[in-house]
């Protein structure tokens, strides 16, 4: 079974209560339900983090090393500033999937920016939860 590191970003505790014309009425928890539960039907072992401070998401990356075959990760606002993040990401050689719940690129200016994009395999947006499970569908076939 491949194991994932899930990691929520910023502000993303707070989804099911904040802009919910944007990121749904699914709690993060809900959400990560379902990520759990879809990954288990594709043989994906989901381990789920969340953190508002980047130090740890930056930790929680680098313990992904040698312990995750792919990291699934939405930064939230991180998305577009953190060389931080960016630099873990780079760092680990761990296959890493950027997923957005909304359009980015069809939203305010600096959200179409992604500093951690170009160190990921792919980046996934604008599809709602069905991001994350596009991301195992990506893990699951390539790794």
């Amino acid at each position: 079974m491949k194991k994932v590191f899930l990691i929520h970003g910023v502000n993303l505790n707070m989804t099911g209560i904040r802009e919910k014309g944007i990121y749904g009425t699914d709690t993060l928890s809900d959400i990560v339900e379902k990520i759990k539960a879809y990954g288990e039907k594709k043989g994906v072992e989901i381990k789920s983090f969340q953190s508002n401070y980047e130090g740890r998401i930056v930790d929680i990356i680098h313990s992904a090393y040698k312990n995750a075959d792919a990291i699934i990760i939405n930064p939230g606002a991180y998305t577009h500033y953190s060389y931080a993040i960016r630099d873990a990401v780079a760092s680990v050689d761990v296959p890493t999937y950027e997923v957005h719940i909304s359009n980015i690129y069809e939203r305010e200016d600096f959200r179409k920016i992604s500093v951690i994009a170009p160190v990921c395999k792919g980046q996934i947006y604008g599809n709602g939860i069905n991001g994350y499970f596009e991301a195992i569908d990506m893990v699951a076939d390539n790794g």
